[in-house]
């Protein structure tokens, strides 16, 4: 069997189990694409899975990939050899951390001719939960005040600039370091969470995206306005339970308290894509490493202070 270099979960390893190894290179079935992956970036979906024991069968992690198509099954209808790709596999068993990996072609769309392999890995969990947040959950109009809450990260920095894209007064809340980032990306007002608490300043706001808060749902509740929306999305086991336990509780009467999981749409992906080729939206990314260096680049993400997204190099054309 040909082999290829992979990231592979392994508890002996070392941090965050993870060792870089020669692996066997896998086949595609039938109804599978098999992709030589260029780049793809981590996410908290791979270091929360670690420590919540979600090992993929593969136990290789990563969902977020771009390369180009190396062979597919016989049922493959949507692509060819040589196609250029934006896949999401979080929910078809990860396996971004390496050379080649196989995927259902639901899983992919094509990557545009403009955007380049490292700018598309960096879109589809991070701008497809910002997109979903802010459209089908938050229902996001024309003219609204839109409060965004963690703008630094890469769910954040998407979220501000979709929001502007829709027409609404951004406000966003980050620490000092990412407040010119979060300007340049096209926010009005900017909170920098050290100098001033966003929930005493007696602001209100028509939509409320909180990503990874540390706040409770009855405090932002408080600063919506009368059939405003709170959409939270990320965070620690404890404050998701918190908001899905109290978030219906909160729900009765005209503000509504929702949890957006985002999940793969084709279409969403590529409008999302078609926005960055066109120069809409831009994907910030804060760091490269190489795949050898995974381990390192998910530690890095994992302290919660990433600006924008972290991307590993795994090959090129």
């Amino acid at each position: 069997m040909e082999k290829m270099k992979a990231v592979v979960f392994s508890k002996k390893g070392s941090p965050y189990s993870l060792i870089y190894c020669d692996i066997e290179k896998p086949v595609p079935n039938d109804n599978e694409v098999l992709i030589k992956i260029f780049n793809v970036s981590a996410n908290a979906a791979d270091y929360r899975s670690m420590k919540m024991g979600l090992i993929p069968k593969k136990k290789i992690f990563g969902a977020d990939i771009a390369g180009v198509v190396e062979s597919v099954g016989r049922n493959i209808q949507q692509f060819k050899p040589g196609d250029e790709v934006i896949g999401e596999l979080s929910g078809y068993g990860f396996g971004g951390f390496a050379e080649y990996t196989v995927a259902p072609e639901k899983a992919l769309i094509l990557k545009p001719p403009k955007l380049s392999f490292e700018n598309a890995a960096s879109l589809p969990i991070a701008a497809l939960t910002a997109l979903q947040a802010l459209r089908d959950k938050g229902n996001i109009r024309k003219g609204q005040k839109v409060l965004i809450i963690g703008s630094g990260g890469g769910v954040g920095t998407y979220a501000v600039q979709l929001a502007g894209y829709f027409g609404v007064t951004v406000t966003a809340v980050c620490s000092t370091r990412n407040v010119e980032q979060t300007i340049a990306l096209g926010a009005e007002y900017v909170i920098d969470y050290t100098k001033e608490d966003f929930i005493k300043n007696n602001r209100c706001y028509d939509l409320i995206l909180a990503i990874n808060g540390n706040r409770s749902p009855f405090a932002f509740r408080k600063i919506l306005n009368p059939h405003g929306i709170c959409v939270m999305v990320g965070g620690g086991l404890m404050q998701i339970f918190t908001f899905i336990l109290f978030g219906w509780l909160l729900s009765f009467g005209s503000k509504k308290m929702r949890f957006l999981a985002a999940k793969l749409n084709q279409k969403d992906l590529e409008f999302i894509a078609k926005l960055v080729e066109d120069g809409k939206i831009r994907p910030v990314i804060d760091r490269h490493y190489s795949l050898e260096e995974t381990a390192e680049a998910i530690r890095y993400l994992s302290e919660g202070h990433a600006r924008g997204k972290v991307v590993i190099n795994v090959g090129s054309k």
